[in-house]
């Protein structure tokens, strides 16, 4: 099972903190208006992540993985070029694999996946 408290103050690849992963019972809103699973707050280089409750932990690793990889990419001004072309379905592909390629999410596997797509 993955716990949040070992996702608390960490600090990942690229220079960026994971301060908070936190999980909560109501829905989360997206930027335009849809139903999202996780919502990530970035404020310089300190993560701040919700994520709605009830995950299975192989939808809950993706997700951490997306949320992560999206964030990095998007947090800094010249993200590496294996992921400056990506869009949403290309994170969430990303996700999957990273689940396949390194496994349930840790925050070492978190920085295996950033250094696999260059970030350093």
């Amino acid at each position: 099972m993955i716990e949040p408290a070992s996702f608390q103050n960490i600090r990942i690849r690229g220079g960026f903190t994971l301060v908070r992963l936190e999980f909560i019972h109501e829905p989360l809103i997206d930027a335009i208006g849809r139903e999202a699973i996780a919502r990530t707050r970035i404020i310089d280089r300190p993560f701040f992540m919700t994520i709605r409750a009830g995950l299975s932990d192989a939808e809950l690793s993706v997700t951490i993985y997306h949320e992560v990889l999206e964030g990095a990419t998007v947090a800094v001004s010249d993200p590496p070029e294996s992921v400056r072309m990506l869009n949403e379905g290309d994170f969430e592909r990303a996700a999957y694999q990273a689940h396949q390629r390194f496994g349930e999410v840790s925050p070492e596997n978190l920085n295996q996946m950033l250094q696999f797509y260059g970030f350093q």
